[in-house]
């Protein structure tokens, strides 16, 4: 995605220069997405090890398994 500021009859270093800025760009852009989706995939452990607890803990003390959701003879709406 070259900036429209250059022109492409323009010389071949001006062109080699922007698409090198544009590159460091797109690589810090980058660095940062994969750091959002370390951040997401631990939060994702993290919840995934809670509903575990609490799944052992609701079986311990007799609540069995808890669904998510209406019960079964909630009115549907579609």
């Amino acid at each position: 995605m070259m900036s429209h500021s250059v022109d492409l009859q323009a010389d071949p270093a001006t062109v080699a220069a922007a698409l090198t800025a544009e590159a460091t760009a797109l690589e810090g852009r980058l660095r940062q997405l994969r750091e959002a989706v370390h951040a997401v995939n631990a939060r994702i452990a993290s919840i995934a090890e809670s509903l575990q607890t609490l799944r052992g803990t609701a079986t311990t003390h007799g609540g069995g398994e808890r669904r998510l959701g209406p019960p079964d003879d909630a009115p549907h709406h579609g």
